[in-house]
């Protein structure tokens, strides 16, 4: 029984006969309209997002088989979010989910995650927020991820819900623009603090005021930002800042 496979990007959703689709599968004698149907019907939860999809073809009978990539896992977190892209800095959280997002997530990743149940799965979804500056239910990720081996969401896990009120919604948006002001007034006196050691230490090497910097606990996406680059390297002397 041979077999033909067409893979293809696709918006979730949003299918079309239209290239490059239709004319890859336009010679494998498939009905283009059912296959574009069902590929619809399985990435509707991915609107907005590019998808990877398999046709697979039996050249016999025609018949067709689909199978649905995921987005990675931190696409999905973004999506749930409403924000284009994480933080960069640990100091910094862009928004907050909540646990029924995290569940979402979770289910939509199942084949490629590696925990061996649903809870270990939002463990590691929450880790991955960890890494982009997202909360969870109003904690840092490492304190959610805590909250959850201790039992605390086990029945908004075990209920299997993933969709949020219009009330949670609401909640979130606030919490949101929240957070990035809180991001962008912190940034800003980062900033000027940085501008400050600068002026004082003006004319001293790269590297001494950098030193400096770190010992005040500037964050290093600042430093980079406003100090001069560094003669024979590539932004100074790394690791845990001073203490005081």
């Amino acid at each position: 029984m041979a077999k033909d496979v067409v893979e293809s990007l696709v918006e979730g959703g949003k299918a079309t006969a239209a290239p490059p689709l239709g004319p890859a599968l336009g010679p494998k004698g498939v009905n283009i309209g059912k296959v574009v149907a069902e590929i619809n019907k399985k990435t509707e939860s991915f609107k907005g997002m590019q998808v990877p999809v398999k046709v697979i073809i039996d050249t016999d009978t025609k018949e067709f088989e689909i199978t649905i990539g995921t987005p990675p896992a931190a696409e999905l977190i973004k999506k749930e979010a409403g924000v284009d892209k994480g933080s960069g800095n640990p100091l910094d959280h862009v928004a907050d989910l909540k646990i029924e997002q995290v569940l979402k997530i979770a289910k939509m990743k199942e084949d490629a995650l590696k925990g061996k149940d649903v809870k270990q799965r939002v463990k590691e979804v929450i880790g991955t927020c960890n890494s982009m500056g997202i909360m969870v239910e109003e904690m840092h990720a490492k304190d959610a991820m805590k909250a959850v081996e201790a039992g605390k969401f086990d029945a908004e896990i075990a209920s299997g819900k993933t969709e949020l009120t219009a009330e949670e919604i609401k909640t979130l948006a606030v919490e949101k623009k929240r957070m990035q002001e809180e991001i962008a007034k912190k940034r800003d006196e980062y900033t000027a603090k940085a501008k400050a050691v600068l002026k004082e230490m003006e004319g001293k090497e790269p590297k001494i005021i950098r030193k400096r910097l770190e010992e005040l606990e500037i964050p290093d996406l600042i430093i980079k930002e406003v100090l001069p680059a560094e003669k024979g390297g590539a932004g100074g002397a790394k690791g845990a800042p001073a203490k005081k």
